[in-house]
């Protein structure tokens, strides 16, 4: 049932008709657990009262099946000005981009172009800027526009998904750039050709991931929810000596958030990645394939109105 339930929600998360209907009709059927708004202003509200919790914040404004160089514009000038309140609030936030909704599956040339206006404004602003990795389509390409950015830009950091055979080859290929790695397990619907189908394994490549890029002395912010990787994770960087300078703990807006703030508590950096916009469909529908409990969380929501 699990495993029906994952497949049918990330088939719909790639439904197009559903996300203009979705656009249309705003933040319902529970999304509004997981997703901080529609506008900036909200977004901003909703990372200001995490701050206040001293919970860290990576603010992404959503974005799929971008079409057209009008949408990027706006999409581009929305990120600009993200970085802009960041820096004028003092706000302990940085941002997450996606490469599509930069105009990648239009040309690799204008995906390029826009990242660049976003990253000399990130640079001037000193706000850290993450490149999320997509489905396996992109993976290339995105690796490839981060090694170029990165030779320019100190900003800039981007993800790898354990779920993919190809991680460690990747992590070791990026190794000389000192990158920022966030590392996640992944979320996409994949060919067994291309990821590990079962589970464990996924899990099992994941505590491979966070160890080797932590011996490699490069910063990893070790995204998940699962208390195995956290655990792991607290296990190792005291057997190892690693300073809690060298690394943080990610969660999702709305998904555990006692397991965030009891971090917190203790002393590790938590960073909630927190997603906002109309454009919210593809976004809302992956995170009900991840864990089936959310679509419980939604129904009860329903059953309330």
């Amino acid at each position: 049932m699990e495993k029906w339930l994952r497949n049918f929600f990330l088939y719909l998360s790639q439904n197009r008709m559903m996300t203009r209907l979705a656009k249309k009709y705003g933040l319902r059927l529970g999304a509004a657990r997981f997703v901080a708004g529609s506008s900036l202003e909200e977004a901003v509200e909703a990372i200001k009262a995490l701050n206040e919790k001293g919970l860290a914040v990576t603010v992404d404004y959503l974005g799929e099946f971008i079409d057209n160089k009008a949408d990027t514009v706006e999409r581009v000038n929305q990120c600009i000005k993200m970085i802009e309140v960041i820096r004028k609030e003092k706000l302990d936030a940085q941002l997450s981009v996606k490469l599509t909704s930069m105009g990648l599956d239009l040309s690799r040339e204008l995906a390029l172009e826009n990242m660049k206006k976003i990253l000399s404004k990130a640079e001037e602003c000193q706000v850290f800027v993450t490149i999320d990795m997509e489905d396996y389509s992109r993976c290339q390409m995105t690796i490839d526009i981060f090694k170029e950015l990165r030779q320019q830009y100190d900003y800039l950091g981007t993800v790898i998904q354990a779920y993919l055979y190809r991680a460690q080859q990747d992590i070791q290929d990026l190794k000389k750039l000192k990158p920022h790695l966030r590392l996640v397990k992944g979320a996409y619907k994949e060919s067994p050709e291309v990821a590990f189908p079962v589970k464990k394994d996924v899990d099992e490549n994941l505590i491979k991931l966070i160890k080797m890029h932590m011996l490699n002395g490069n910063y990893t912010a070790v995204a998940s929810h699962d208390d195995r990787m956290i655990e792991e994770t607290i296990k190792f960087v005291k057997e190892k000596n690693i300073p809690l300078s060298q690394f943080e703990f990610q969660m999702l807006y709305g998904i555990r958030p006692e397991r965030q703030q009891e971090l917190a508590d203790k002393g590790y950096l938590m960073r909630v990645y927190l997603p906002y916009g109309t454009d919210w469909y593809g976004y809302f529908m992956r995170r009900l394939a991840e864990r089936p409990a959310n679509v419980w969380f939604v129904i009860k929501g329903l059953i309330k109105k």
